[in-house]
């Protein structure tokens, strides 16, 4: 289905999705009367799972080796799989990187899964600086990271596909879950899982199915998980775009798509074009705390305030003869085009102007843009000719072969529209503004 201005209107304007977010401000409301601050539990659980990027390919050293909260991690120590979530030598500690054990070998899988510093320790850290200032409360995070170096969601789903080590992911989620369980009513606390983080999509990036295989993913740790913690809220689940791999990749449109599909339980925190990489695909150690910080501001928003936090991402796409209009949801205006990247498309003659929009006919022939322009939400896209009915109009979906230069050291697949978020992160400092994500539409 096309995302357009009625489907992403209705969508926010619901009845049933008001309902949910009603549900959500009450809860926050109970939790803490006048703060408007939902911590419905002593310890809250997020689950991560996805492939290199989900376990850190490429981050190190790991940075965040010193935990300044309570956050915490399950530690399982040198227990080798399959473990009993009820061995005594399973126990909780300070949430620092690297989250889990270290991968001694390719492929691998939980518990000694994890290649560097994943985007969990900032995550969990973000969290609980954005709940201590804004209602000085305490907030424990307790985080864990399931995913599989290099795998497709075959080997992450429910009753996955079995190849060597991999396809345990998710009976490793239960199993951590279970023994958290057991070790949080010990400790005298209560725990539940709160959201999943998806960190994937790369070796997905031409399955049609994608967004069908994540929904089936959410459906079913929404089974399964409170079947264990007896919890009653349901788990959000954030989705980051894959922008590496494969030109108008089938994953990177789910990842966007499935959050105007499915608003009150899905979300798409945004691209990871803007973060630092060493080759345009996995993350810098650095990269990477940005990637959680970015998590941590979604899910504080989503989960403990309830609102309908949303991407910077399009509504509405018009043609009127070779100009074409773009309209925004834009979460804090005014929208900016970013100076400190490298332009796109410099290698494609047709599109040096487009600052990362691409324009097509509908046979798939480039169309030279001669310019584009903000205005209000939107953006004006100036077609040297009439791209004709049905053009097509893409975002940061065409890649380039080439290194960036040194102002930008992020993926092959970029763009530099983004909007005036003063968000910054708490153990980086740096600014996180929301940039456009990657997405193509057609311009009838």
């Amino acid at each position: 289905m096309r995302p357009n201005k009625e489907h992403f209107t209705r969508l926010v304007n619901s009845c049933s999705f008001c309902a949910v977010l009603t549900a959500f401000s009450v809860q926050a409301a109970a939790s803490n009367p006048g703060t408007g601050v939902a911590v419905p539990w002593d310890w809250s659980g997020v689950i991560g799972t996805g492939q290199s990027l989900a376990v850190g390919e490429a981050g190190r050293p790991v940075i965040s080796t010193y935990q300044p909260y309570g956050n915490l991690k399950l530690s399982t120590e040198q227990l080798s799989w399959p473990i009993d979530p009820n061995d005594t030598n399973l126990s909780m500690m300070p949430l620092v990187e690297p989250i889990g054990r270290l991968s001694s070998s390719y492929p691998s899988s939980w518990p000694n899964n994890i290649a560097g510093e994943t985007a969990h320790s900032a995550m969990g850290n973000q969290i609980t600086a954005l709940v201590r200032a804004a209602s000085g409360r305490d907030f424990v995070s307790v985080q864990g990271e399931v995913g599989e170096n290099g795998q497709c969601m075959i080997y992450l789903k429910k009753n996955a596909e079995q190849k060597g080590v991999n396809g345990h992911s998710y009976e490793a989620a239960l199993i951590e879950t279970k023994a958290i369980s057991r070790l949080a009513k010990a400790a005298g606390k209560t725990y539940g899982v709160s959201a999943i983080i998806v960190t994937h999509g790369e070796c997905d990036a031409g399955n049609s199915d994608y967004e069908n295989d994540l929904y089936q993913l959410w459906s079913d740790y929404n089974t399964d998980l409170p079947a264990i913690t007896g919890q009653k809220q349901k788990i959000q689940m954030i989705v980051s775009q894959q922008n590496s791999c494969n030109d108008r990749s089938a994953s990177t449109l789910a990842q966007w798509k499935i959050g105007l599909d499915h608003p009150a339980d899905i979300v798409c925190s945004g691209p990871k074009y803007q973060y630092p990489s060493e080759e345009g695909i996995h993350l810098t150690a650095d990269g990477y705390r940005q990637l959680g910080e970015k998590y941590g501001q979604v899910y504080y928003e989503r989960v403990v305030l309830g609102r309908n936090w949303q991407p910077l991402q399009p509504t509405t796409v018009k043609r009127n003869g070779a100009v074409i209009t773009v309209h925004y949801h834009v979460l804090v205006p005014p929208l900016i085009w970013e100076t400190a990247f490298q332009s796109p498309h410099q290698s494609v003659e047709e599109w040096k102007q487009g600052k990362g929009f691409e324009v097509s006919t509908a046979g798939g022939e480039k169309v030279a843009i001669a310019s584009v322009a903000i205005s209000g939400d939107a953006v004006i896209i100036t077609c040297a000719s009439d791209p004709g009915p049905n053009a097509r109009v893409g975002y940061a979906m065409i890649g380039e072969k080439v290194r960036m230069n040194a102002s930008f050291q992020g993926t092959f697949r970029w763009g530099l529209l983004r909007d005036s978020d003063p968000f910054k992160g708490a153990g980086t400092g740096k600014a996180q503004p929301n940039y456009g994500v990657a997405f193509e539409m057609s311009a009838p």
